[in-house]
């Protein structure tokens, strides 16, 4: 690994330690009568307690800390006041930083009150959906492997796996190249992983049909035929002994 990527890895993985924590703090935070516009405002208090900075906000057009959703919403949900947190929601933080130039990303899914057993397998089965994607990052690897679990995984337990929408490379910017998607394409076994490779593993998934479509606000992303939609998502540093979550729970 050169000299770069070294310092990248060590940048990447205090950023994420950080990021790791903020994203806790907020879960604790988001409890049962809590408004989306609280949970972003708290997101902004604890980045800046992290010396870091709110990336989502840099993003043109956009001028929040994180994205929040709930339920039938999947992804790029506007923190707004009036969506309230009520008994049986299914709630998604997603939510990013950067940290001495580098930036970190992460997405968590958890629900709030009493709900089905439909509801909290869909949550596991997404999480060991992730579990098996980024157990592919190693080097020599292809997108296509990581994808294909994804997509393997989702498919198992009749979930629809999106895809309009993918996870994607992160260091410098934002979003790198290259994109992941949750579904397996044949184009991907050409993209190999390397050594010192960050990126940005997200699982989007549906209880129905995997179709989204957006809001009038230009950003949130939600299922078309009402069904449940979750988001887990986690920065991961491609090692040669193994992936190496960056966002990894503090606990």
């Amino acid at each position: 690994m050169d000299s770069f990527l070294k310092h990248k890895a060590t940048i990447m993985r205090e950023g994420g330690r950080r990021l790791a924590f903020v994203r806790d703090s907020l879960v604790d935070f988001a409890q049962l009568g809590v408004n989306f516009a609280e949970i972003d405002q708290k997101a902004f208090e604890l980045i800046k307690s992290q010396g870091a900075k709110a990336n989502f906000a840099m993003v043109p057009g956009y001028k929040w800390a994180t994205c929040l959703m709930k339920n039938d919403e999947v992804c790029h949900g506007i923190p707004s006041a009036d969506k309230v947190i009520e008994p049986g929601d299914f709630i998604k933080i997603d939510v990013g930083l950067l940290y001495e130039g580098f930036h970190v990303d992460t997405t968590v899914s958890f629900y709030r009150g009493e709900v089905s057993e439909g509801t909290k397998n869909f949550l596991q089965h997404g999480q060991h959906a992730l579990d098996r994607a980024i157990a592919e990052a190693i080097p020599g690897n292809t997108v296509y492997d990581i994808s294909f679990q994804m997509e393997k995984t989702l498919t198992r337990h009749n979930l629809g796996a999106v895809y309009q929408l993918t996870g994607h490379g992160i260091g410098k910017q934002l979003h790198e190249d290259p994109n992941i998607p949750c579904f397996a394409q044949k184009r991907d076994k050409k993209e190999k992983l390397y050594e010192g490779q960050t990126v940005a593993i997200e699982v989007m998934y549906t209880q129905g049909k995997p179709d989204l479509k957006q809001d009038a606000d230009g950003w949130t992303f939600r299922t078309i035929d009402g069904s449940i939609g979750g988001m887990i998502e986690e920065t991961v540093l491609v090692t040669a002994n193994g992936p190496e979550i960056l966002t990894r729970p503090i606990s």
